[in-house]
């Protein structure tokens, strides 16, 4: 433990033991000059911040330094009523602010009692209530904006937990402000209490223990009283009005001086008009002239110092931003800038502006927090921060999506009508034709009163704002290979670590790169199997990657391990599998195909039988589609990934599966023969 540390600790120790043992008049002295300059401390420590959260410990020192000040009381009034006595401090205090009269001592004691408690307690306990009650109400709304502009772009993922740590505190600290002030509530009160004991019960104890005569005993208590009560006043009114800085102080770049020195006196013409206000009063008043001249006088030479200055000073800012901003566009830096290319964009016409903008209600931003959420759970890659932004270059009602700088998809939506997709492919209503763009099915815009009508006749209806996130889905889905690079791998690898570290230090840098994981993991992306259960797949690739390097092969091996994920992914409840099959003619013909090479294994097939075999591929799933079937293909694990090979660039939605991929339990139905 630091020796701070101790330090406070004995502080807290000194002052419960304050209440307990009398301590002698020289001691309390000293620490009356140590509570008043610790009040001190903390007023020019609450004018010199520029937001609250920078004296965040400012409650808990308010209850320390409240408990100092009434274990001072305590011991004060202990010495006052059992020796007459309290120190050089307290007796100096009362004969100076008295000036020989107690009722004056006494009338200046209740100003300040009156000033402390009725005025700067009430409106800064008033100030702390409002104060964290509106904190805490506009919590939910900051935490939107802060998630707002994290899938906007404009802050990255370190700011914006940053700024909720920051939202949070701010909650915290004001809540503790508004238990905090009720001590220094309940000092005022305890304070007007200890002067009362202090007067009366010295009295007595001096005309009756002491023999003192009463105007003697009236005198010279009276006197310690005021005294112990100024000397506790004084500190409390300071924290007091340190208290009503803290509660009522607005977020600045400067400090209290600064703002008020900026915002008070940062219009000239209002000095002028000061200035002769003044002189005017002097002048038609019995006001003595003497007073008011010089004040006014240096307000109007205020005033015009200024004016000067605000008249130099734009074409100096003007030169130094014209400075600035040519150094700026020297330098290579800006340059580089702009060759960054996000990772996800969302571009949109400024007709479709109210999706985004939150006070139309637009939902949009919320809607792509969902959709990451949705696709990290599913996918098991932390998808990028979606830029969202418009651009006067599309149409007013266009939209388009784009990965890595390229454009994915492009869509268009009519804000005030509703998406209707027939399941049957019927057309039983009016509407504007169009195609539903996450799938390509025919669509119609109808409008809202058409709305209930459509949903009558089987109608899918959809809103704009469901169209455009589905299709944001889809094309984040089907792109995210595209998505991981080494550096998220490195990522998805570190978060492995933390739970287990013997598999991760086992598996790269050897035998495996980070690069080759990153392969393996996006071939697993491509088609649609999930990467979140990295433990299995690691567990793999530390076993085979012994034997082989090669990626496809120990891309294979993982999507073997992830059988019950495969299988639970395409089979729902305990229905069957519908599958199309092989041949053993065409398995032999790619299995006939493959050339064995130093570099690995690679698909040589003649082309004609390429394209026999995806003419016959085509006609089967055209066959089931009409049986309202989701084709998946089925074939040995020795030619799926060459299968694959064959079917990714004109079916890449259609799933291509191998025996051994499958749980043994799973029910396999044939619904169809790819054969040539």
């Amino acid at each position: 433990m630091q020796f701070k540390d101790i330090g406070v600790l004995a502080a807290v120790i000194m002052i419960v033991a304050m209440l307990v043992i009398p301590l002698p008049p020289w001691l309390l002295s000293f620490l009356i000059i140590i509570n008043i300059t610790l009040g001190l401390l903390v007023l020019l420590t609450a004018m010199n911040m520029q937001e609250a959260l920078q004296f965040s410990i400012f409650p808990s020192l308010l209850l320390l330094l409240t408990l100092f000040r009434l274990g001072l009381n305590v011991s004060t009034t202990r010495a006052i009523l059992s020796e007459g006595d309290a120190g050089g401090v307290v007796d100096t205090f009362g004969t100076f602010v008295t000036g020989g009269n107690i009722v004056v001592g006494l009338v200046v004691f209740v100003i300040l009692i009156i000033i402390q408690f009725i005025v700067i307690t009430k409106g800064s306990e008033r100030v702390s209530e409002v104060a964290a009650r509106f904190t805490l109400d506009a919590m939910p709304g900051k935490q939107m904006s802060i998630d707002a502009d994290l899938n906007a772009g404009m802050i990255s993922d370190t700011e914006a937990r940053a700024r909720r740590e920051k939202v949070s505190n701010e909650a915290d600290f004001y809540g503790a402000m508004d238990g905090a002030t009720k001590f220094v509530k309940g000092d005022a009160i305890a304070g007007i209490i200890i002067v009362l004991i202090n007067l009366l019960v010295g009295m007595i104890i001096g005309v009756v223990q002491m023999d003192l005569p009463f105007a003697e005993a009236a005198t010279q208590f009276s006197r310690l009283t005021v005294g112990d009560g100024i000397v506790s006043q004084i500190p409390a009114l300071l924290i007091s009005t340190a208290t009503g800085i803290v509660v009522t102080r607005a977020a600045s770049e400067g400090n209290l001086g600064t703002d008020i020195t900026n915002q008070l006196l940062g219009q000239p013409k209002l000095l002028y008009v000061a200035a002769v206000t003044v002189l005017l009063l002097g002048l038609a008043t019995p006001i003595n002239d003497i007073l008011t001249i010089p004040i006014s006088l240096a307000l109007a030479a205020g005033a015009f110092m200024m004016t000067r200055k605000s008249e130099e000073d734009p074409n100096e800012l003007l030169e130094m931003e014209e400075e600035v901003e040519t150094e700026g566009l020297k330098r290579p830096e800006n340059v580089v800038d702009l060759l960054n290319v996000d990772p996800i964009e969302f571009e949109f016409g400024y007709g479709l502006i109210p999706l985004v903008d939150a006070t139309q209600g637009g939902d949009l931003l919320d809607r792509v927090v969902m959709i990451r959420r949705q696709l990290a759970i599913e996918l098991g890659l932390v998808i990028p921060v979606v830029r969202i932004r418009d651009n006067i270059q599309l149409q007013p009602n266009e939209y388009r999506i784009k990965i890595k700088g390229n454009e994915m998809a492009r869509g268009e939506l009519l804000l005030d009508h509703y998406l209707a997709m027939s399941p049957g492919g019927e057309d039983l209503i009016e509407g504007i034709d169009t195609v539903e763009p996450s799938f390509g099915l025919p669509a119609k815009w109808i409008t809202e009163e058409a709305k209930e009508e459509a949903e009558i006749m089987g109608y899918t209806v959809v809103d704009p704002p469901s169209v455009v996130s589905t299709h944001l889905t889809e094309v984040i889905r089907a792109n995210a290979a595209d998505l991981l690079g080494r550096q998220e791998t490195k990522q998805l690898v570190d978060h492995v670590h933390e739970t287990y570290p013997i598999l991760v230090d086992e598996l790269t840098p050897t035998p495996l790169s980070i690069g080759e994981i990153q392969k393996v993991l996006a071939k697993l992306l491509s088609e649609q199997v999930s990467v979140r259960n990295l433990p299995i797949i690691f567990e793999t690739l530390a076993d085979y990657s012994k034997y082989t390097s090669d990626v496809d092969v120990l891309t294979e091996y993982v999507r073997q391990s992830l059988a019950r994920q495969i299988t639970n992914q395409y089979v729902v409840g305990s229905e069957a599998l519908k599958v199309l099959t092989v041949s053993g003619k065409v398995e032999k013909l790619i299995a006939d195909s493959i050339q064995q090479t130093e570099q690995g294994n690679f698909l040589s097939i003649d082309p004609a039988q390429s394209q026999a075999i995806l003419e016959r591929i085509a006609q089967e799933i055209e066959r089931v589609a009409l049986l309202d079937q989701a084709p998946v293909i089925l074939c040995s694990p020795a030619i799926r990934m060459y299968l694959r090979q064959i079917t990714e660039r004109y079916f890449p939605q259609i799933p291509v599966l191998s025996y051994n991929e499958l749980e043994a339990s799973v029910e396999v139905q044939s619904v169809g023969v790819v054969d040539i």
